[in-house]
């Protein structure tokens, strides 16, 4: 009889400490029943491959080319040639098909190819002169995502060839890596370098996603007790601004700028703008919650460098300018929640995913 009393002590005793390490946390607006140990997909790992250091290359070689103005032979395939052109379907100028000074590199297949019965945009550039005006017809592609109505549509492009060009791109050399490499003194070394990079790169996407995954699990596991109206009025406002400014750069109407660009009504984005707020609003309160807890809450310092940080990233050289734009309080929330987002990473338990999952 005594050892069952003390078995019953001893189970009650340790249920109570269980309850003492539950990691439901709570205030007025929300309760978070759990953010230790949130399960998430695991990423994909990829490995960066040869051909994608190869591409990096190619990239930065050829933003090094040097460009030879050509005025004594027709164009070839490989020039770049700066075309005026305007396309007609039945005698009528159609939308979306002019530019003027457009630069085309002949033969890199960047519009209209050929079909059977008509010769590639690019093919029937090769052979004329600079000054030249003349017509073309092509055929656009029996499938064209790009636009559905002009798929297999015959066409007639007026062009006048403006100028023509060679671009030459430099060789990977070590003479060439010196020169514009702070890091490698040889083609070797240059390599790994861009390798290195990708995989910093390759990185931080993952984590970035599971950051994304463990802030999208911790709000399914956040119950609502209320809306903190004036964070989701604040969030509603900041969010219709946002495609406000959008539509004034197109010197359109919202309503306008909606309906042509976002194929979407100014009543549907109000309701995407609530649902936002309020989702918005309550991540924020669960972190608030969490960095509490856990002691997450950034330093004045560490503020002041995340400032810094998205103002680089957002193209800003003045920071204070930034933090007028965006807002203190919108950043020191954004701050607050890149710190607890990296904490129920590091927490997080993460689940491979089978094919009948995905």
């Amino acid at each position: 009889m005594k050892k069952k009393m003390i078995s019953v002590i001893l189970t009650a005793a340790l249920a109570g400490t269980l309850a003492g390490c539950s990691t439901e946390l709570s205030n007025e607006y929300v309760t978070v029943a759990q953010y230790k140990g949130l399960e998430v997909p695991a990423p994909a790992q990829t490995e960066v491959t040869d051909e994608q250091v190869d591409l990096v290359i190619e990239s930065n070689l050829a933003g090094f080319a040097t460009r030879e103005e050509i005025t004594d032979r027709p164009a070839q395939t490989g020039d770049v040639v700066n075309i005026d052109y305007t396309g007609y379907i039945d005698g009528e100028a159609f939308e979306g098909g002019s530019a003027a000074a457009a630069e085309l590199e002949l033969g890199s297949n960047s519009f209209i190819g050929a079909t059977d019965d008509y010769a590639g945009f690019e093919e029937q550039i090769v052979g004329h002169n600079i000054g030249d005006e003349f017509d073309i017809t092509v055929q656009f592609p029996e499938e064209y995502s790009q636009n559905p109505d002009m798929e297999g549509v015959v066409a007639v492009f007026h062009i006048v060839l403006n100028s023509i060009a060679v671009e030459t791109v430099p060789e990977l050399t070590d003479e060439w890596v010196q020169q514009n490499s702070e890091e490698s003194e040889t083609v070797e070394e240059y390599r790994d370098e861009i390798r290195s990079t990708l995989e910093e790169s390759t990185e931080d996407s993952v984590r970035a996603e599971l950051q994304d995954s463990v802030l999208n699990t911790l709000l399914e596991n956040t119950e609502v007790k209320k809306y903190p109206e004036d964070v989701v009025s604040a969030q509603e406002a900041m969010f219709t601004e946002a495609y406000t400014q959008m539509a004034e750069m197109y010197e359109m109407e919202l309503g306008e700028f909606l309906e042509t660009y976002m194929q979407t009504t100014e009543e549907e984005l109000n309701q995407q703008a609530k649902e936002y707020a309020q989702q918005s609003a309550v991540l924020g309160e669960a972190v608030k919650l969490i960095a509490e807890k856990e002691n997450l809450e950034p330093t004045e310092e560490e503020y002041t460098e995340g400032y810094a940080e998205y103002a680089e990233q957002s193209g800003y050289e003045d920071v204070q300018a930034f933090i007028d734009e965006v807002g203190e309080d919108a950043l020191r929330s954004q701050i607050r929640q890149d710190a607890v987002a990296e904490y129920l990473v590091d927490e997080c338990v993460q689940v491979e995913q089978t094919e009948s999952a995905q």
